[in-house]
C-alpha cells in the first residue's frame, strides 16, 4: 500500500506537516496539495496547536516543486491555481509557521519555504529556482522571492536558475538560521517552543494586519495599523501579559 503523499501529526503544542515522497525528492502532487490544505485546516481548528512545522521526509530534500510530468500533462492550470492558493494560505496563516529545510529546496519547495514565517536550514541544503532551465518561469514563487530578496539578487536567481548554498541563502534573507545537521533537531524544537509560548490572539491579529499593510503607502499603513494595535490591546491575552509582566511571572495565554 502506497504511503500518503503528506503526513500530519501533533507534537506537544505544534503540528508537523511532512511532505512524504522521499523517493522523488518530495515532489508535489495534486494529492499532496489537497492533503496540505486539509492539514492546515486541522491545525487551525485545534486550539492546542500554537505553531506549525513544515518539513520533508528522508533528509535529502525539503521539496523540489511539482512533479512536472503529472502537473503539465494531466493537471495544467488547476494544479498551479491550487498551489497558488496554498502559498497564500501559508503566508496569511493565523498561527506561526516554521520551515525545517534539509537538503534540496527548489522551485515550488522554495515557494513553500518562503511562505512560512521562519525557515531554518541545515548547512548542506541547496536552494534555487531552476524553472528557466526547462523553459518555465517561477511565477507564483517569484511573488514571494521579491518579498524576501533584493530585486537584483532575485532576478539573478530566477534568470540563471543557479543553485545557492545555505550560507548564501542566509545572507540573501531566504532563511532565518542555518545549523549543522546534528544541531537541527534541537534548534527547531527551541524555536517551536518559543513560538508556542506567545499569545495566539496577538499573533493571529498581528500576522493578518502585517499582511494587509505590506503593500500600503506608509501613511496608510500607519493609520491602518494604529487601529489594529487597539484591537490587540483589547484582548484577554494582552491584559494577562501586562499583569504577568507587572507581577514578574510567566503569562498564561488562552488565545482570547
Amino acid at each position: 500500500m502506497e504511503e500518503a503523499h503528506l503526513l500530519y501529526e501533533v507534537e506537544g503544542c505544534w503540528a508537523r506537516i511532512t511532505i512524504n515522497r522521499p523517493q522523488l525528492k518530495n515532489a508535489l502532487t495534486k494529492e499532496a496539495l489537497g492533503l496540505f490544505h486539509d492539514s492546515l485546516d486541522r491545525a487551525l481548528s485545534d486550539g492546542a496547536v500554537r505553531a506549525v512545522l513544515v518539513t520533508g521526509a528522508g533528509g535529502k530534500a525539503f521539496c523540489t516543486g511539482a512533479q512536472l510530468g503529472d502537473a503539465l500533462a494531466t493537471e495544467g492550470a488547476g494544479v498551479f491555481g491550487e498551489f497558488a492558493r496554498l502559498l497564500e494560505r501559508l503566508a496569511f496563516f493565523p498561527k506561526p509557521t516554521l520551515a525545517d529545510v534539509r537538503g534540496h529546496c527548489l522551485a515550488g519547495g522554495m515557494g513553500i519555504m518562503l511562505a512560512c514565517d521562519l525557515a531554518i536550514a541545515s548547512d548542506d541544503s541547496t536552494f534555487g529556482t531552476p524553472e528557466v532551465n526547462v523553459g518555465l518561469w517561477p511565477m507564483m514563487i517569484g511573488a514571494l522571492i521579491f518579498r524576501n530578496v533584493a530585486r537584483k539578487k532575485a532576478m539573478e536567481m530566477i534568470l540563471t536558475g543557479r543553485r545557492y548554498t545555505a550560507a548564501q541563502a542566509l545572507s540573501m534573507g531566504l532563511v532565518t538560521d542555518v545549523a549543522p545537521r546534528g544541531e537541527m533537531d534541537a534548534l527547531v524544537k527551541n524555536v517551536l517552543e518559543e513560538l508556542s509560548s506567545k499569545s495566539p490572539a496577538a499573533v493571529a491579529i498581528g500576522k493578518e494586519a502585517f499582511g494587509r499593510a505590506e503593500g500600503m503607502p506608509l501613511s496608510d499603513a500607519l493609520g491602518y495599523l494604529s487601529t489594529r494595535i487597539a484591537e490587540v490591546a483589547s484582548t484577554e491575552d494582552a491584559r494577562e501579559g501586562i499583569a504577568a509582566f507587572l507581577e514578574k511571572r510567566k503569562p498564561v495565554f488562552t488565545g482570547r
